[in-house]
């Protein structure tokens, strides 16, 4: 049986239900600006940063540069997250037990390094991680496996033995691109078909992940696929 050594969680959507908090702010801007962005927007958009984010900015809101759209964005995010984080039912439960089995933890996000820092730090999560690596620190966003990857290096596990845990589906298919057992718990984005062989597990919540890695960390189980 497979030797776990490391965890690896998505911040927004999964540690923290900060994801609406983003959204509504997308439609908010949308609106000032008199745009309708459309259903496949929130999937589109969740999970991706840098140069990923700019173009899917600059096709929805139909301008040429989506780097304005995204400061404000992140703005205002930053001043209503600056009083209160919203945590997801089950992230202290799950965290305090990977680590009670004596894993490894990081947070790898596609967030500002600041803005993970203040919400781990607000919500007294930080205990609780080893590693944090955020969209800044890596030159390819996800879907591309270099933030999961990042992430197992500074928690010194190979990606083969680190579980992922993820909301949206660039996430996903960026952690089983670097190799990881990646579980998906959707948020505001359920798993498309193409998206479910991709993932090690689907869990309606981290109190379920949780259940599920028990059980297979105690043998009892199975393998999870």
């Amino acid at each position: 049986m497979k030797q776990y050594t490391g965890a690896i969680f998505d911040m927004d959507g999964v540690l923290f239900d900060t994801e609406r908090v983003y959204q509504k702010v997308w439609q908010e801007i949308a609106a000032e600006r008199g745009v309708v962005l459309g259903p496949d927007f929130m999937r589109t958009i969740s999970g991706t940063n840098g140069s990923v984010m700019r173009q899917i900015v600059q096709r929805f809101y139909r301008v040429p540069d989506g780097a304005e759209i995204i400061r404000e964005v992140m703005r205002r995010v930053r001043q209503r997250l600056s009083a209160e984080v919203p945590v997801k039912p089950g992230a202290p439960q799950i965290l305090a037990f990977l680590h009670d089995r004596g894993m490894c933890l990081a947070v790898a996000s596609s967030s500002a390094r600041e803005q993970v820092v203040s919400n781990l730090a607000l919500t007294g999560l930080e205990r609780w991680f080893d590693a944090i690596v955020s969209g800044e620190d890596v030159s390819a966003g996800k879907p591309a496996p270099d933030i999961f990857l990042s992430a197992a290096r500074s928690i010194g596990c190979a990606p083969e033995r680190c579980f992922v845990f993820e909301d949206s589906l660039s996430g996903v298919r960026a952690g089983h691109a670097a190799g990881c057992d990646t579980i998906m718990v959707p948020d505001l984005v359920p798993p498309v078909p193409d998206i479910r062989p991709l993932c090690f597990r689907v869990c309606d919540s981290l109190f379920e992940a949780m259940d599920e890695v028990r059980a297979l960390l105690d043998g009892a189980g199975g393998a999870l696929r």
